[in-house]
Order: C-alpha cells, then sequence, then structure tokens
C-alpha cells in the first residue's frame, strides 16, 4: 500500500489523519457487514455490558472457590485442606439434599390399612397321622385391653423400661435409630434401638427382619403415625400387641402367663418384671435357665429404680420391692392331662428345629402340624403303662410312688409312632421317654456284637484285625479278668477289673450269637476291648444313639454305661432290622401355615452297619425273645431282648415286631429328694416276665 501526501500538509500529519480515515471506514464496514441495522443494532449494544459483567462475576466467583491445590499462602498439611467456605458449602448442599428427601419420603410414606400377621396371633393344630386333629395351642384369644384398665403402675413400667420419653418425643429417637442402625450392620444386640411408636410400627405393620430399609420405612411410618394417633392410642396398641414368651401377645395374655391373673391386679414389682420382658422373653423369662434367672433380677431390680426417676413410684414406695416376685414355673397352654400334651410338646420342639422357625415366629401361631403319632398304637402304649402303673401302686404304693415309665415305638423308616412321657403333663412336665436318666445296661449287648461283627478284634496292639463271626467263642465264665494285649486291665485305682453276669453264672466258652441270645454280660465286655471301645462308641452312634449319652471310654461302657433315652434305643434296635440302615427319628411328617406348605428338613436314610451284620444281630435277638418267651402267641418276626444293670436302678425291654422298634424303661427316683435313681428292689418284676415286657408286649400285642 502506497501514501500519497500532499504538498500543504506536514508528512507525519497528513499520515496520521489518513490512517484514522481509514481505521474509521474499516470499522464502519465490518459493522455494516455484521450488526443488524438500526433499532436491532441498538439492542445488542446495550445488552452486550450487562452480559459481560454477568459473566465476569461468575468467572470471579468460580475463581475464588476453585480449589487451588496445594494454597501458596498455607505450610504443611493445611496446604491441601479444603477452605472453610467449601467445607459450608458441601455441608449446606448435603443438609438440603437430606431435607428433601426425608421430605419426600415423609409425603410418599402411607399407613397401611390392613394389620400384618405379628399383630394377630393364632393357634396351632396338630394331626394325628390319620389326618384326625390331635390337639390345639396358643393363647388365640387374644383380649385387648382398653388403656384405662391397665394400671397405671403398669403403664409406668413399661414407659420406665423401654421410653421414658415418650409422651414427648415426636415418635422416633435419632440417636437410637443410629445405635440400631449399627447394630444392624454390626452384629450386635438388636433391642433397645426404638421407642415405643417405632415398636409398635414394628409390630402391627412391618416384618422382623434386621435391614436398613425396614428401619428407614419404620421411622417415617412411625413419625407419621405420630402425627396421626394421639400417644394414648400409640401406647394401648403397644401393650396389647407386644411379645412376652410363653406364647403371649399382649399384657393381659402375658399377666395370666407369668403370674395367673388379670392386667388389673398386677402391683408395681410384677409390673416390672413383665416390663423386662419386652426387651427379649428368651433372655429374661426366668423358668427357662438360671442365667435367665439371674438377668430378670437384675433388671427388674433396674426397672423399679428407672420408676423413681421418672416420679412412678416414690422412694418409699420402691423400698417395699425387695423380694424378686417370682412368676409361675409353667404356663397350662395346652396342658389337658392326657398323653397328647407329651406328643405336642415332642413335635412342636421338632417342627421349630426342622422348619428353621423361631419361638416368636411358632408361637405366632397358624401353623398345621402333621404328626407321625399313630393314635390306635398311643392308645396300646398308654393303656399298657397305666396298667402296669395301677399294678405296681397294688404291690408295692410307697415304692411306686417314685416308679417312672418311659417308652417309645419307632417304625424302621424313622417315624416317631407313639411315646410315654409321664403320668400327666401337668404335674410332671419332662418327658421320660426322651429322658437320658438311667443306664441301658445289657440292652446295649447288641452293639457291642454289631461293632464287632462289622470291624473285627484285635489281639495285639499293632496287628490285623481278626475277623468276627456268629460262632466265635469267647470265655462266658463269671468274675474273669478283662484283658487287654499287654495284659489285664487295671482302673485308676489300682483294681483290676473283671465282669460279672447276672446272678453270677457260668457259662464256659460261648459262640458270641448264644451270648447276646442269653444276655451273657462276659463275653461282650472282652469283645468291647478287643474291637475297640471307640469303635463300639461309634457303630453305637450310627445306629442312633447320641454321643451325649455316653460317658467314659472304659470296660463298663460295653455292658451299657451310656444313658440313651427311651426313643434313642427304640431307634437304635430299629436299625437293625432296618438291614442297617438308620434314619434319624422324627415326630413331624408336614408343616403348613394357613394352607401354606412350609419347607421342612427330613431325615435321610443312611447306612449305619452292613446288611449282613444287621442280619446276623436280627437274628441272636430273635432266639433272644423265644428262648425267653417260649409261649409267646405271634403272628409276624418278633426280635428283642431284655436289659439290666448290675445296681439294680433300670430294667428295660426292647424288641421289633412288624418293622415297629418299642422300647421301654422302669426305674425309681424321688423328684421332690434327689435326682440319682434307686434301686428297684423287685418293683419292675424278675426276668422274663419283667413289668417293661409286660408293657412291650401288650402295647405290640403280643400275647
Amino acid at each position: 500500500m502506497q501514501l500519497k501526501v500532499p504538498a500543504s500538509r506536514h508528512a507525519d500529519e497528513t499520515m496520521l489523519l489518513r490512517i484514522v480515515e481509514v481505521a474509521a471506514t474499516d470499522s464502519a464496514n465490518s459493522s455494516s457487514a455484521t450488526a443488524p441495522d438500526g433499532p436491532a443494532r441498538s439492542r445488542h449494544r446495550r445488552r452486550a455490558p450487562r452480559l459481560t459483567r454477568l459473566v465476569t462475576r461468575v468467572a470471579a466467583t468460580a475463581r475464588r472457590i476453585r480449589p487451588r491445590y496445594p494454597h501458596a499462602d498455607r505450610t504443611g498439611w493445611r496446604r491441601w485442606a479444603p477452605s472453610w467456605r467449601q467445607w459450608l458449602g458441601a455441608a449446606l448442599t448435603f443438609t438440603g439434599l437430606t431435607l428433601a428427601l426425608l421430605g419426600s419420603a415423609y409425603a410418599a410414606t402411607d399407613i397401611p390399612e390392613n394389620l400384618n400377621s405379628y399383630a394377630t396371633q393364632q393357634d396351632n393344630v396338630y394331626f394325628w397321622s390319620d389326618g384326625t386333629p390331635m390337639a390345639r395351642t396358643g393363647w388365640v384369644r387374644r383380649q385387648a385391653m382398653p388403656l384405662k384398665d391397665i394400671p397405671e403402675d403398669v403403664r409406668g413400667a413399661v414407659l420406665a423400661a423401654e421410653n421414658a420419653s415418650f409422651y414427648s418425643d415426636p415418635g422416633i429417637s435419632f440417636s437410637g435409630i443410629g445405635r440400631a442402625l449399627w447394630r444392624t450392620v454390626g452384629q450386635g444386640d438388636t433391642q433397645g434401638g426404638s421407642t415405643i411408636t417405632q415398636q409398635y410400627v414394628k409390630n402391627v405393620y412391618l416384618n422382623q427382619d434386621r435391614s436398613v430399609g425396614r428401619k428407614f420405612t419404620e421411622a417415617m411410618l412411625a413419625v407419621k403415625l405420630d402425627n396421626g394417633m394421639s400417644k394414648d392410642d400409640i401406647l394401648e396398641g403397644y401393650l396389647n400387641t407386644s411379645w412376652f414368651g410363653r406364647g403371649t401377645y399382649g399384657i393381659q395374655r402375658a399377666a395370666q402367663a407369668y403370674y395367673g391373673k388379670d392386667v388389673g391386679e398386677l402391683d408395681a414389682g410384677e409390673a416390672a418384671f413383665l416390663a423386662s420382658l419386652l426387651k427379649g422373653a428368651a433372655l429374661y423369662d426366668p423358668a427357662l435357665s438360671e442365667a435367665n434367672h439371674a438377668r430378670a433380677v437384675e433388671r427388674w431390680s433396674w426397672i423399679l429404680d428407672r420408676m423413681v426417676d421418672t416420679g412412678v413410684l416414690s422412694k418409699s414406695e420402691r423400698a417395699r420391692y425387695k423380694e424378686f416376685p417370682e412368676p409361675l414355673k409353667q404356663v397350662p397352654g395346652y396342658d389337658t392331662g392326657k398323653q397328647s400334651d407329651y406328643l405336642v410338646e415332642l413335635a412342636a420342639r421338632y417342627a421349630k428345629k426342622a422348619a428353621h422357625l423361631s419361638a416368636r415366629e411358632f408361637d405366632l401361631g397358624g401353623y398345621q402340624i402333621y404328626t407321625t403319632f399313630d393314635r390306635k398304637q398311643e392308645t396300646a402304649l398308654t393303656d399298657a403303662v397305666h396298667k402296669a402303673r395301677k399294678q405296681a401302686r397294688k404291690d408295692d404304693a410307697a415304692k411306686a410312688k417314685s416308679l417312672h415309665f418311659g417308652a417309645a415305638s419307632v417304625a424302621t423308616d424313622g417315624r416317631i409312632l407313639a411315646v410315654h412321657g409321664g403320668p400327666d403333663h401337668r404335674k410332671q412336665g419332662y418327658n421320660e421317654s426322651n429322658a437320658t436318666t438311667v443306664p441301658a445296661g445289657s440292652a446295649f449287648l447288641p452293639f457291642v456284637y454289631a461293632a464287632a461283627l462289622e470291624n473285627g478284634v484285635h489281639k495285639t496292639r499293632d496287628g490285623a484285625a481278626t475277623e468276627v463271626t456268629p460262632q466265635t467263642l469267647y470265655d462266658g465264665d463269671d468274675g474273669i479278668a478283662v484283658m487287654t494285649p499287654e495284659g489285664p486291665y487295671w482302673d485308676r485305682g489300682g483294681k483290676q477289673v473283671t465282669s460279672h453276669n447276672d446272678g453270677k453264672k457260668s457259662y464256659g466258652r460261648i459262640s458270641l450269637s448264644r451270648a447276646l441270645a442269653l444276655s451273657v454280660n462276659t463275653p461282650f465286655m472282652q469283645l468291647g476291648m478287643d474291637t475297640g471301645l471307640d469303635r463300639v462308641r461309634a457303630t453305637a452312634q450310627r445306629a442312633g444313639l447320641l454321643s451325649s449319652s455316653f460317658g467314659p471310654q472304659v470296660p463298663a461302657m460295653s455292658l451299657g454305661s451310656a444313658t440313651p433315652s427311651a426313643i434313642r434305643m427304640a431307634s437304635g434296635y430299629a436299625t437293625f432290622a432296618a438291614a442297617g440302615k438308620h434314619v434319624e427319628p422324627y415326630s413331624v411328617a408336614r408343616i403348613t401355615r394357613n394352607g401354606s406348605e412350609v419347607a421342612l428338613t427330613k431325615p435321610a436314610s443312611r447306612r449305619a452297619v452292613k446288611a449282613s451284620v444287621a442280619g446276623a444281630v436280627q437274628s441272636a435277638l430273635t432266639d433272644a425273645f423265644r428262648i425267653a418267651h417260649p409261649g409267646a402267641v405271634t403272628t409276624v418276626a418278633v426280635a428283642g431282648k431284655a436289659g439290666t444293670t448290675p445296681n439294680d436302678t433300670a430294667a428295660w425291654y426292647v424288641g421289633t415286631a412288624n418293622s415297629v422298634s418299642t422300647s421301654v424303661v422302669a426305674y425309681r427316683i424321688d423328684l421332690a429328694k434327689s435326682l440319682e435313681p434307686l434301686p428297684l428292689n423287685g418293683i419292675a418284676g424278675s426276668l422274663p416276665d419283667s413289668v417293661p415286657y409286660r408293657i412291650w408286649s401288650g402295647a405290640r400285642g403280643i400275647g
């Protein structure tokens, strides 16, 4: 580009003037090309400065809050820490979002119209094996008590124990929720983290699972319920729906179950104990264990002190309650005086275990329990025991007072068909058919025989096992020394151990099958040592006896020092009748709840001993029955033997007929003085026609 300067102008002035003109011209040209004409261009010029100022301010603010790491004006760890403005902004944002979330959740929460099953307990119905009803249990006639009929002391005890601030709180406890959430996430105690309103919501609207979601829903419902119901109505509902153990829901049924009186008759001391149960009846019912009793006394005292703190009791009134008000030992939930009471107890325990139901879930009711108990066989067994008991009272009334009978019939497939648990469940709560009270005695010999046939014997410590057959001979003389591979066996007292037969009778060399048929003790005491006491015990356990019934592994174990129950002895003999296969005894075949099937774990059949071994044992037991009772009239194969103990504390008869094994034991215990068995002294009869055999033959219909 060239510039022409007129002669009349100074060069620099002319250059300057023309540059300005060119610039102005370019600017005008540019504007005319890019900007709108007229009013539009004027509006654009007015908006531009405002937008610029806004952008400038936002940029400045962003520069101020933008994290600068590391901070140039700080030292050490502070160079990396957020500023207070950043902390404040984050806190306000979190608080705002939380409040928005809680508000939305509260608005979306509706109080359910229907109560859940935890607020409507039902009865449990038990059926015989033929499907006919056997018994009903449970506190199904729930009596809702108006709050005005519940004494002030009872209400005050509950409030002091569970929620002293009930009438002033908003329905939830933030600290309690925090503790409960911590325990839910962890493995701690799940009690005590909720207000009464929250507990009431859980009782009547929600399930009992432990989850953060359920806890959140509980809190929302509690707040909404607190705003929609009066505190008195909530407290009344809570007292009528809470679980107190012993199958009871509600304070009225709890008062009847623990003290045999209505809630209006309770004093402050009794009310304090019932309030303690709200923390967990399984932990505070004194009837369940000594530890429970100690916990109940401690919490009872604490609640009474809290009642003073909350103004329910004065110090002088508190001072009147020094002795713990012992509740009833037993609740008459289904006691009728019949044997079915024992059957219900047995079936209920098994049902909870096999269906994986907690005591609380089971007590809610609604279950139909179809048992394995055979009505005809139960009647036959009960009648036979009653006949024997009546005769014993005639023979010796004094001894008969302490005479006990345990009996059970178990099928080869594991079904418990009948039991005799005692004279009257209302007077004797424990079940004699399931009691491990007295030793098995010589009724244990078949298990020693089976172990030897299964494993062989060892005459030397490290030698190979020698096969044993039913014809193997052993010394049957009385008073022979028990031998080990190294020599005679000595007990810890330094005395040489010898074995003896009933009546101190000697039999000379005798085959093992013959020795079992005649119940000769001495061969089996030595046979157990030769086989190995550990193998004898293992065989007996595989056949059905429990490990808990065994004591020390000493030679006397082979002669029946173990204390199995009548059910377990019947189960063990049933294994031999089932060709060596064992099924754990069970009393419930099926469970439904309101028509829906409940999953049930059923025991499976497993091999206990070889079929040939079981056949040999069963053959010897058949001979034992024929030798002892040659005149018995039978239409089916029968196998069985009697059992006696060295100190005459128990008499047994165990046998199998028609694929059903029945075990009967008679013993004496004066429960008012001791649990130590007493000598029978003839009250159980004498062999072969002993009282246990008469009961057995009567139950099995064998003349």
